[in-house]
């Protein structure tokens, strides 16, 4: 994977796979340009990779605003001179069954899993188009098949494959590559900070961290897939079996998730 000096943009990049995908590029000499919320967590995550000696950048962005995705995207081509890959990776989860969640809920989770990739690729793509460079969006197996307790998660996901698929087509004769990674459940604080039905934060999680996979795992298999042109990057074996059952049995799917999903502690089916 030979990503020297390749300017990658990351959004989401505070915590968890965002986090994990900066230090993942530094340590493959990339140099690096991180949007997230918190500007305090930014800072510190670029003072560990200026003393790595990778060369980095960052701004607070709040993907939702179209302006701070421009100021973003703006910053990387200022300081780097253009834009290589963009990772199209903020995102919120939610959990409360459509019959109870109050639609504010929904909208949030499209302001931020959708409408903040096509802000970041809108601003982005003449640098990507000039460099031949990779769009990624950072997605879930919710994006391929409806996640019970999850209408806006999934939702949101099927909107950013369908944009980005699109994407792809429409850059076929100008070598832009476009790829959708859809990890499993994963080791992240996202989680954690998932919407209720009325909006406010989960503040748990009702499954077992160990179980997962890691957001450096993630983040490295996201390298690979990158290095690869991937054009949907299944990380583990249940991405893969919801692609396959999905194709040849979608009503045995639908059971199989609803018996999944329901089995959490705390589950919203009764």
């Amino acid at each position: 994977m030979n990503f020297k000096d390749k300017v990658v943009v990351i959004t989401g990049a505070s915590s968890g796979i965002g986090e994990a995908l900066a230090y993942e590029f530094a340590s493959l000499g990339a140099r690096v340009v991180m949007g997230a919320r918190s500007e305090e967590k930014l800072a510190g995550i670029a003072e560990k990779l200026h003393e790595r000696g990778t060369q980095c950048a960052f701004r607070a962005t709040d993907v939702t605003r179209e302006a701070d995705c421009q100021a973003l995207i703006g910053l990387a081509a200022e300081r780097f001179g253009g834009i290589d890959i963009l990772i199209c990776n903020a995102g919120i989860s939610m959990r409360a069954l459509f019959d109870e969640v109050d639609l504010q809920v929904l909208k949030r989770l499209m302001d931020v899993n959708f409408w903040g990739a096509v802000y970041c690729t809108k601003y982005a793509l003449p640098y990507i188009q000039a460099s031949h460079g990779s769009i990624v969006g950072v997605s879930s197996v919710a994006g391929l098949h409806g996640l019970p307790g999850r209408t806006g998660y999934s939702a949101s996901k099927y909107a950013l494959h369908g944009f980005l698929e699109t994407v792809r087509i429409e850059n076929l004769k100008k070598n832009v590559h476009v790829m959708i990674a859809a990890p499993g459940f994963t080791a992240t604080n996202v989680r954690f900070s998932a919407l209720t039905a009325d909006g406010s934060s989960q503040g748990s999680s009702p499954r077992e961290e160990g179980k997962m996979m890691t957001a450096p795992e993630v983040a490295h298999r996201i390298a690979k897939g990158i290095a690869r042109h991937k054009r949907l990057l299944l990380m583990e074996f249940n991405g893969r079996a919801t692609a396959l059952i999905k194709k040849f049995a979608p009503a045995l799917l639908d059971r199989l998730f609803y018996n999944h999903m329901a089995k959490e502690p705390d589950s919203p089916f009764k």
